[in-house]
């Protein structure tokens, strides 16, 4: 059947039914409406640096794959740090920026980027996304993050990969909290009781609120707190309260709030997205310091979560060795790379070539200094 393409600035031109049938079910951020509340809401829009570009396959005017693409103007919000390659081109006169970008927004989580069914399919997706680039004279394509299954369409696309690491936690079937602490050695069981121990005795409690238990108050109470942390390190929040609130409007049910109190007040929270399987740790914020509230509110209770909940995944985010110790082990992620300048190509491949090697090494040394009684599995 003949394939035709087009590109969509405003998701609430695309029927979302049409969309989530080929996302089929999978993590929330990928869904019709994760991608609508930033769009409406005014956080990845051109005039914050996202120019959504959605690249939507046709068979027979019958939706068949779909790429949520955005023309980015700075590399803010991505966790993939390019900024080198920019500066590289910048010295020798050629713009890097605009780019192409298959991502979602303010969100360093593995999962599908090419949505498609078949894996012909998912190279054309990826191809045509390079046409446009040509087409364009854009420096470059980059996509984040992309789910395991669309690496060798991306490979057969001739796509450049890069690694990364991020720290998850995987539920060995802990029948509750003290069953995973017995599973870490001693001196990490130690202190993590020790942690917890100090965190109780100043006063703090937590609530784990879930869809419908999460009212008004507690989401404006939450964005206090978000908006709080980032202006105390200077920044400006990527996210705005109206965002949280049309998340919430239409899929509240992915949503979880970890509320510390202290003596009754609430003094931080936590909001982490889940779906069937898996628990993401995604915004945090405090208007008090206490010791160990951080790594409280956002690791030990998305921990203690899904044991309760029988999830199987928590990840903890981008980066940070500290969460090895709380039973967070290293996890290889990858981005997805083509550049349009042969020159650079070949540079950055090889500047991957060297990259690569020393990620797998970094593995290999955290793998040796699991917090766990045996050593993991491979982790490559």
């Amino acid at each position: 059947m003949p394939v035709t393409f087009k590109l969509a600035q405003h998701i609430e031109d695309i029927n979302p039914d049409d969309w989530n049938q080929l996302v089929a079910g999978r993590q929330p951020f990928v869904q019709h409406a994760f991608l609508l509340a930033l769009d409406k809401t005014g956080c990845a829009r051109p005039d914050t640096g996202w120019a959504p570009q959605y690249l939507l396959m046709f068979r027979d005017d019958v939706l068949a794959g779909a790429m949520p693409l955005y023309l980015k103007y700075h590399s803010r919000g991505e966790y993939v740090f390019d900024q080198a390659w920019a500066h590289a081109f910048e010295r020798n006169g050629l713009p890097y920026y605009p780019k192409l970008l298959a991502a979602i927004p303010f969100t360093p989580v593995t999962g599908p980027r090419l949505l498609a069914a078949s894996h012909e399919d998912k190279v054309l997706l990826a191809r045509q996304a390079i046409d446009l680039c040509r087409q364009n004279k854009l420096s470059s394509l980059h996509i984040l993050f992309p789910s395991e299954a669309e690496h060798a369409a991306l490979a057969e696309a001739g796509f450049l990969f890069r690694y990364s690491v991020q720290f998850h936690w995987t539920n060995q079937n802990y029948a509750d909290i003290n069953a995973f602490l017995h599973s870490l050695n001693q001196q990490k069981r130690k202190k993590l009781k020790q942690d917890k121990k100090k965190v109780a005795q100043a006063g703090v409690g937590f609530r784990w609120l879930e869809g419908s238990q999460i009212t008004e108050e507690i989401l404006a109470f939450f964005y206090r707190c978000y908006a709080q942390t980032y202006l105390e390190h200077g920044q400006t929040p990527y996210l705005n309260l109206a965002f949280f609130q049309a998340l919430y409007a239409c899929n509240s049910e992915c949503m979880v709030i970890v509320l510390a109190e202290q003596d009754g007040q609430p003094i931080a929270a936590a909001l982490n997205i889940r779906d069937e399987q898996t628990l993401y740790g995604r915004y945090w914020g405090s208007l008090r310091f206490v010791s160990g509230l951080h790594f409280e509110t956002c690791y030990m209770q998305g921990i203690e979560f899904c044991i309760a909940r029988n999830l199987s995944v928590f990840e903890g985010g981008a980066q940070g060795e500290h969460k090895l110790s709380r039973g967070m082990l290293p996890t290889r992620t990858c981005s997805a790379h083509w550049i349009a300048d042969d020159r650079y190509a070949r540079a950055i491949d090889d500047y991957l070539g060297h990259e690569t090697p020393a990620v797998d090494a970094y593995l290999d040394e955290l793998a040796a200094h699991s917090p766990f009684r045996q050593h993991p599995l491979d982790l490559k």
